[in-house]
Order: structure tokens, then sequence, then C-alpha cells
């Protein structure tokens, strides 16, 4: 498990004992077979025993068996690297004015602080720094012995890279000061008592875990283009076009197991600017050929630059300049921005006088006549405006920003790997990874077991039975490997329609009446086979207008002609959208979920030209909820835990999603989803806008109290439970996107919040929190073809929480889908809070069932569905807005600094907007 950002601390009560008259914090002492001394302190929930339930079954994980050094490792930090002498003339500028850039003023790049210590080692100071130190790229070193630095603990160096640089008017190149400074011993046997379960997680383990992690991370990152915990190689490769082509990555990451230390290793995929000469790699973003294609003069759009700028803005290049004893030289330059005019149109002031533009002074000081003088420049960081066919993209260079949309499919096609040939992957990549000749792993004492992937015992739960409606010739059914189907079932509850409207967007000579009829009788056939109502003798209204107008009062109008038609509004209005229609659809669902409360269902033209049944089919699935109805119920013998009649159960699901990256000025979108009824079946949602990048919920306390009053209002008033039995007695609350290094505030923060919305509404209920991961590179692999399914993956309902889980804490891998495509990725749990003093079994099939009531699927999801649904809610927020508003949600809007960020996020509060009142008990999500 990768370190925490926190010291653990004592027991986790907050605000004196847990309801229920039982402290909630450390569970009491574990069973004699979980190894956890009684005095370790935890963030999550002490490990109360191992799961037994399912079949057991061998299966191998992508880690491997490392050993925990042996001697003293010196803790070093080094993020004092400044430039001492930082020359700021530049091709344009006319005077030098040295400056001195300080850590809090310019962070330098990863990759510049680590050739720099490099350069400090092999040159500088190799007396000193033999064997030779790791480091991290920011600010930690870690030495295998003490650095021989006299009485000191701080020394200082002066180091330089590369020779006499004519861009310095002469001077020699720039100088950074580097000072190292140590700060801690750290003793490896902190680790040992950790795995043994005799140690709590503190900032030691925690330094420790970080040091090793270094270590093993040291050798690639100075060979090749690295991201964090990845690093890429050229060896296999994919053009995708717009600039960009994909490399294969390793990741790698140390992370404490029961009673051993383990190295987990995959496959990652690193998107890169394609090198060359920059002037194609603009060429192709664009998809064109002809430099001339960026000539303002030729009609080059503005915004078609910006959106060009916003791609490369960042990016390094190399300028070559004629060296003073005529060889040709190199000069890496960071670019900014791009010029509105041409290099022969771009003037500026001689320092002597008189004006020149950039194409002459090419001419006149390097003898480069530009070959397309009329094509735009870059903006270097110093201010230098350098036509684009004198620089060249280096290759490696990894694009940080949001693959384009439209590339998407090219990045999940190259990294999406079935799991066989996924694991042979990750064994080559120990060739690559080559732990043993790594000077940095010997030196630090550790071995790894490269023979081969981790062998662990998995188990594979019993699915949940599902219960079906009234008429269905099976009313019951046993999924088989995450899979079921619909024929002959109907609805649990099915809804009603009663009354419907078509509304066509896509041109009519595409899309035109006899489509439009084919499409309604294969929907209604398929509603009526599941069960939903429909108007007797009742011809559903069909419209095409124009996506280019305002699409509410083009909905509005037709609902009118349905209530003068048949004396009653639509509950249903299904829309046809053409390719490219996401403008439409968000104003569809504006409409529909803010505006007049009604359900909106879209279908694109083209799948409804060649649509099977089967397609109408997984429409009728949204449909139902939407209007009400319940798809499935998990039957009652299966989720005790959910369905005891003595203990009513409330499951919400939780989650927040941030702006892109560079996206400033947006906010971050939360959401609460939660169940209203005693099956834990149908769900409701609600959603806020809150400050940019902000993990914890803010309004977490206001949205809890919204669905426990909805909660408690549909169990009095629709399921006719008295007053007295309508509150829930246990609140399951499953949270989405935290980070283990978050873990404590989510305890800190979001529990407090959740117990007051209890305490206000006089709701005395037992709480369980539990963080689903989905960001880890942990994976399953079948030890043979028949243990795995039609995709090679491991089946639906593989569990693992022996051998790669936590140390001391409550957590599991549950692998609750069947695989389609590629590798499929289990769910992390961890328990962080237990007022319910659950089993692990329990826990484990609880999870397992609510998989398999996703409403808009016949198969078992990744995660449980009100995870899913939280997720759906968070992403739909930008529905909430005016679509003919002015908040921008595209990728290509430009971005803001400070208060102009500040105002916006301002802007984006103020025009949020609630949900309509009539859809305060639908699943409008789904």
């Amino acid at each position: 498990m990768p370190p925490r950002g926190d010291t653990r601390g004592g027991p986790r009560g907050f605000g004196g004992p847990a309801r229920g008259g039982r402290g909630g914090a450390t569970r009491g002492g574990p069973p004699a077979h979980v190894t956890t001394s009684s005095h370790i302190t935890t963030v999550g929930v002490k490990r109360p025993e191992f799961g037994t339930a399912g079949r057991p079954l061998p299966i191998f994980v992508n880690s491997f068996v490392t050993t925990i050094p042996e001697g003293i490792i010196h803790h070093y930090d080094g993020m004092s690297i400044l430039s001492s002498i930082v020359t700021c003339i530049d091709l344009l500028f006319t005077t030098i004015s040295p400056v001195v850039i300080s850590p809090s003023e310019k962070t330098l790049p990863a990759r510049l602080n680590m050739d720099l210590i490099k350069e400090l080692q092999s040159s500088v100071a190799p007396q000193i720094f033999t064997p030779p130190v790791v480091y991290d790229g920011r600010k930690n070193i870690f030495a295998a012995r003490e650095l021989p630095f006299g009485d000191a603990i701080t020394k200082e160096f002066d180091v330089s890279l590369g020779g006499i640089r004519p861009d310095t008017g002469g001077r020699g190149p720039k100088v950074y000061k580097i000072r190292l400074t140590k700060v801690a011993e750290i003793n490896p046997e902190v680790l040992r008592r950790f795995i043994a379960g005799d140690q709590s997680h503190d900032n030691t383990v925690l330094t420790a875990i970080t040091a090793l992690n270094v270590v093993i991370r040291m050798e690639p990152t100075m060979k090749y283009p690295f991201n964090v915990r990845s690093f890429f190689t050229n060896r296999e490769t994919k053009d995708i076009g717009s600039g960009l082509q994909l490399w294969r990555g390793y990741f790698q990451s140390v992370r404490p197991a029961s009673g051993r230390m383990l190295i987990n290793i995959d496959i990652s995929t690193g998107t890169m600017y394609k090198a060359g000469p920059l002037l194609n790699l603009c060429l192709d973003f664009f998809g064109k050929a002809d430099p001339a294609s960026l000539e303002p003069r030729k009609g080059f759009p503005d915004r078609e630059r910006l959106r060009l700028q916003r791609f490369i803005s960042g990016i390094r290049v190399l300028t070559t300049h004629p060296g003073p004893d005529g060889t040709v030289q190199q000069t890496p330059r960071v670019v900014k921005k791009l010029s509105s005019a041409g290099a022969n149109a771009l003037t500026f002031t001689m320092r002597e006088g008189g004006t020149m533009s950039v194409a002459e002074y090419f001419q006149r000081t390097q003898n480069r006549k530009l070959q397309f003088p009329f094509v735009i420049c870059v903006e270097v960081g110093s201010g230098a405006l350098i036509p684009l066919e004198l620089c060249t993209v280096p290759p490696g260079q990894i694009m940080r920003k949001q693959v384009p949309p439209e590339k998407t499919k090219d990045v999940l096609d190259f990294a999406t790997k079935k799991p066989r040939d996924r694991l042979q992957s990750i064994k080559d990549g120990l060739a690559v990874l080559a732990y043993g000749q790594s000077e940095y792993v010997r030196q630090f004492g550790m071995h790894v077991n490269s023979t081969g992937p981790l062998q662990v015992q998995a188990r594979v739960l019993n699915p949940p039975v599902l219960r079906y409606g009234a008429g269905s010739k099976q009313p019951t059914i046993k999924p088989s490997n995450g899979s079921w189907n619909m024929v002959d079932k109907r609805f649990f509850r099915p809804a009603e329609i009663t009354g419907w409207v078509v509304i066509v967007y896509e041109q009519q000579r595409r899309f035109g009446e006899n489509n439009a009829q084919s499409m309604i009788a294969g929907l209604t056939a398929s509603l009526q086979d599941v069960g939903i109502r429909l108007p007797q003798n009742y011809t559903p209204l069909v419209k095409w207008e124009n996506g280019q107008g305002r699409i509410e009062d083009q909905l509005r109008a037709a609902g009118g002609e349905v209530n003068a038609r048949y004396g009653k509004p639509p509950n249903l209005v299904v829309v046809i959208l053409p390719e490219g229609g996401n403008d439409i659809y968000t104003a569809v669902k504006h409409f529909g979920d803010i505006t007049m409360g009604v359900a909106t269902q879209c279908m694109k033209a083209q799948k409804c030209k060649s649509a099977k049944p089967q397609y109408y089919a997984n429409v009728s699935l949204k449909i139902n909820v939407k209007l009400g109805g319940i798809n499935t119920v998990p039957d009652p013998s299966s989720v005790s835990v959910l369905t005891d009649p003595h203990n009513p159960t409330i499951v919400m699901g939780a989650d927040v999603i941030h702006p892109a990256p560079g996206s400033d000025g947006r906010p971050s979108f939360t959401a609460l989803v939660a169940n209203v009824d005693s099956d834990t079946a149908k769900y409701i949602a609600c959603s806020r806008v809150q400050t940019s990048r902000q993990e914890m919920i803010e309004d977490l306390e206001e949205m809890s109290k919204h669905v426990l009053s909805k909660y408690v209002g549909y169990r009095q008033h629709i399921e006719k439970k008295a007053p007295g039995a309508a509150a829930p007695k246990r609140i399951i609350f499953y949270r989405d996107g935290v980070s283990e290094g978050q873990f404590k505030q989510v305890l800190e923060k979001e529990l407090p919040l959740l117990k007051k919305a209890c305490d206000d509404l006089n709701i005395n209920a037992k709480i369980t929190i539990i963080v689903v991961g989905k960001r880890h590179h942990v994976r399953f692999f079948p030890q043979n073809e028949r243990d795995g399914d039609r995709s090679g993956n491991c089946q639906a309902g593989t569990v693992v929480d022996r051998d790669v889980s936590h140390p001391t804490e409550f957590d599991f891998y549950l692998q609750s889908h069947g695989g389609l495509l590629g590798t499929s990725r289990p769910a992390h749990y961890s328990i962080l809070y237990d007022e319910n003093n659950f089993t692990a079994d329990a826990l484990q099939s609880l999870s397992f069932a609510l998989c398999h009531v996703y409403a808009r699927s016949t198969r078992s999801v990744s995660i449980p569905a009100p995870v899913y649904y939280a997720d759906i809610v968070c992403s739909r927020a930008k529905n909430h807005y005016d679509p003919q508003g002015t908040l921008n949600f595209s990728d290509s809007a430009t971005q803001v600094e400070g208060s102009q960020a500040d105002n916006s996020l301002d802007a984006f509060r103020r025009g949020f907007k609630p949900l309509h009142p009539k859809q305060a008990l639908l699943m409008y999500f789904s």
C-alpha cells in the first residue's frame, strides 16, 4: 500500500463514544489468527479476520517479493537547488541581467534536477558520492552510507551542465547551487516490524517506503522519460496523429503487505509529443501538410492559433546556433506562446536604434534565410521569438495535458492487452527494470525475486440471486460470471408511460418517417416485453427540429402539442441525436432534469437505424428507472445484511470530480447517491459545486440530510412503514475518489458532517465508511486457462484479502465483473470506520451484491452501484447550467488566472441550478 501522508494517531473516536453504545474506532482486539499487536494504531479499521466464503482459487498477482535493506539509510533534503547565475539574455534581448532564482520563485523541472545530481555525483564530487545516492527529482536524497561532510550536516556544491553557451555572450553555462542537508537516519527494521503487524504506520514507515521507491526508480529515471511512478521506452510506440505518439511504459511501486514487502509492476502508457521539426508537429496537430496553412496572411484563424498554443505551451524545443569555434550548438528552450504574425511581419527595436523583423534578424546574424518567412513564431520562456522552422522537438517529451477526446479510442486500443499478454509484458519488463544490474538497488542491499509473479490464494464468491417481477417465466436468476439476460423476464416494478413524444435532431433526409416509425415499433415492443405500461391506441407525436435553435423552446412546444392532442403532457421525451450532438444532449438533459422535471431518453440516429431488439431492451432498462420503476432487486436470502427488517439500511455512494489539468477557474463537482427503498435498488441523487480541486465534500451535511429525509419519507409514504421504523439504523457509506493519503481527512472532516446530519434528524444509525479505490495497478491473472472466463480474466467475484493486502488494516481486492476487453481491474476496498462490526465475509458479499443492481445493464459492474451512480451524477453536473449561458465547459476554453479564476468559480456557484422537485425521487441519472 503506498505511503500515507499523515502519521497515524490514536483510536479513531470523534466526539466521544460511537453511537449504539460501542466505540467504533478500533473494533476491539482482532482474532488470534490476525497477528496485529494490540498497541498498534491505524487510520482505518484494524483487520477483524480474513474472509472464508467462496471457492478457493490460486491466481497470479503482478507483484514481486523484495527484501528489505539491512543497513541504515541516510536521508538528505536536496530541495535547495537554485540557479546562482541565470542570464536572461536571449536572441532578441539586448541586455544581460544576472538574477538569483530561489526555490519559492521557480521550481526546476525534475529531469533537469536529475541531470544536475548525476553531474554532481559523477564529475563534481565523486569522492563524496561513491557509492552513488538516489534522488526523487524533487527534494529527497537517500544514501546507503553517511556522506562525508565532516562535522557539518549541510554542504553546498556548484554544478553546471554543458560548455560555453552562445546565448550568454561567452559568459559560460548556468551554475546551479545545490545545498544538501542531512535530516534523518532510517532504520529499515521499522519496515520489518510494520509488515509483521508490530509497528504503527508512522512517519518513519512512510519515509522508509519512500526511500525504497526512490531506490528502485533511480536507474530507469536516469535513462528514460518518466512520470512520477512510471517510465517509458520507445521499444513499442504508436503514432496516433495530431502531433502525438504513444509509448509503452512500466509502472513500479514498493508496497507493504502481510509479512513481506512487494514491488507492484504493471505496464502503462505515455502520451508523447512527436519528435522532429516543430513545424511538422504543428502541421500534424491540424492534420495538414502545407506550411502555408500556418500563415496569418492566408487566414490562419486566431481560435486555431490559440488551440495550437494550448497544445504546445510548455514543450521543450532545441534551437541550433553557430558556436564561437565554428561548431553548431543546441540550446534547449521552453515554448510559452505563439505569435499572432509571421516572422517577416514581427519587428523589434535594435539596441543601437532602428527596427528589424525576426526573419531579417536570422538572415543578418546567422546567415539563415527562412524557408517559410510568413509562418508564425514561438515565444520562448525568456521572451525571444523564434521561427517554427528553426525549432526541433527532442524525443521522449510527455504530453501532460488532457488527451483530445477524439484520440481516446487510440489510447485505449494501445493500452488494452489481454491478461496473458499483459502478464507476459510485465515479465518482459523485468529485463528492462534490471533490478539485479542496478548499482543503486545493489548498494542498498535489496534483492528482488524476479523468477515469477506472486502466487496467492483467492476465493470466488457466490453471486447474489436476483429477483424479477410478476409475470416473469423465471422470477429469480443467478448470474453466471457477472452476466444474465432479460429473456422472458419482467421488471420487478414496471413503470407507466402516460404519454410520450419523439423529437428528431437528425436531418429528415438521413432519418426519415420510416426510420422514426421503425424505432417507435422496436422500442414499444421492448417496453411491453418487460412490463412497462403504455397508453392504449396512442401514437406518439414525431417532430423534426433544428439543433441550432433553442432546444428548450422546441421541447416545450412539443410538450404543448401533446397536451393539446391528448389532454395531458408527456411524461417521457425521446430525442434522436445526430453524430456529435453533445450540445443538444446537454440542453435536453437540462430541460428534463432542471427546467421541467420530465424523463428524457436520448438515442443516436445511427444506432436506431440498425438497432436490434437487444438495443431497445437496454434502453428499456434506463427508461423504467427514470420513470420511477425498479428493474431488479437482490433476493433477501442473498444479502441479509441489507434486508434485515430489524436493521433498515441506507447505502450511500459519494464522489468528487475535478477539472482537467490546466483548467483553472472551473469548479469541482460533488455527488451523493443513496437508496430510498428497503431493497436497496431505487436510488436518488444530489450534487453540488465546490472549490476547485478540493477533495473533501463541503456540503456533505446538507446533502446527507436530503437523502436521509427522502429515505424516511419513501419508507413511510410508499412502503407504509410505521414512523418509528422508517429511519435507518445502519448507514453504509461508500466513498469514491479518495487517495490513501487522504483517508484521515475523510474521518476528520466528512464523518463528523455525516454524524451531524443524523443528529439533526434524530436518526440513531451506526455508520460504516468504505473507500472504493480504482486508481491502482494491482491485477489478477488466472494460473490456468480453465480457471479464467472467456476473456482470459479471473471470474467475477474473485476476492483477495491476504498476501497483497495491508499488514494491519481491514481491506480487500474484489474483481466483481466479468471481463470483456483487456485485463480487468479489481476494486480496492478499505474500511475506514465501522460501528456495525461487520465481518470480512459480510462486507465482501455485500459489496459484490451491490455490483449487481446497476440499473443500466444486465451485467455486474466493477464497483458498487451507488458509487457508480455518484460518478455519473458528478459528470452530469454541467447539465445544471443554462446551455444558453456564458459558462464554458469545453476543453478549448481560455484558461484564467488568479482573481479571474476566483471570480469564475463564483460564477459557476451562482449559475448552478437545483434539480427539479419532480426528479427528486427518480433515477434521472440512469
